[in-house]
């Protein structure tokens, strides 16, 4: 006698759906049953993650909110420059050279070797950085990492001392 490959489930949204299972091992379909039957169907569970949709974007706009208030407020306390870029590419900048920095002073100062006076000459290679572009690209990069990615940045990503340009 072959184990039956048709399971008929009660899912806890209340739907009774017949779930065809002969796709996975026979000894293993009773347990993906009781598994199913604590779920809500594949309509109901779609439908509440699509009618969700509105709180996600509300929590990432606040979040990306509050992350860019931070970044704010960290170009002003350090005297960073503006990034050169569109719109959106200058605020994703700023926060992706907030977040790179503050990670590489936890890294090299705060937990490594580094000293204040080290940190400051960095700080100043932070600074010739204006392209949003180049901060977007290195948002993924170790802390560590930093002063090597400043060292090889070209003078497509620096700023010209021309205030006028």
């Amino acid at each position: 006698m072959t184990v039956r490959t048709k399971w008929t489930v009660q899912h806890a949204c209340g739907h009774e759906i017949t779930h065809d299972l002969s796709g996975r091992p026979a000894d293993r379909r009773a347990g993906f049953t009781r598994w199913l039957e604590g779920r809500d169907c594949t309509d109901c569970w779609k439908a509440a993650r699509d009618s969700d949709d509105a709180s996600k974007e509300e929590w990432l706009a606040a979040r990306r909110a509050a992350e860019q208030q931070a970044a704010a407020e960290w170009t002003e306390q350090f005297e960073m420059p503006p990034l050169d870029g569109t719109e959106r590419t200058r605020g994703w900048g700023e926060r992706s050279r907030h977040e790179l920095a503050t990670r590489a002073y936890a890294a090299l100062v705060t937990e490594g070797t580094w000293d204040e006076t080290d940190w400051a000459v960095l700080e100043e290679k932070i600074r010739t950085i204006s392209r949003a572009g180049w901060w977007i690209d290195q948002r993924d990069a170790e802390g560590t990492d930093l002063p090597e990615l400043l060292d090889a940045a070209t003078e497509n990503d620096r700023s010209t001392e021309n205030p006028f340009r």
